[in-house]
């Protein structure tokens, strides 16, 4: 069912070659990364709360996550599961 829908809007698929782990290194270091910073961390109780918990998780991966230089001030999301840091305001 899933292929079918996939062939009705038109997507063309791409054989996979079997046992092939590093075709795309990018999506598995993330789905390594939510399962240990996240999932692992928590008790969910259904699907509203994984959809909060990877919105959340989202957010801070692609803003908040400390890139570079030494933090000012920690900010938290997830009642402080995931720990953010920001340099103050010149």
């Amino acid at each position: 069912m899933f292929q079918r829908t996939i062939d009705a809007v038109g997507v063309r698929r791409v054989p996979l070659p079997p046992r092939s782990p590093n075709l795309n290194a990018y999506a598995e270091r993330w789905v390594r990364s939510v399962k240990e910073e996240v999932l692992s961390q928590l008790i969910l109780f259904g699907e509203r709360s994984l959809r909060h918990a990877l919105t959340e998780y989202v957010t801070h991966y692609h803003q908040e996550r400390p890139h570079r230089g030494s933090p000012i001030r920690c900010r938290e999301r997830l009642g402080g599961l995931l720990k953010y840091y920001e340099r103050a305001a010149a």
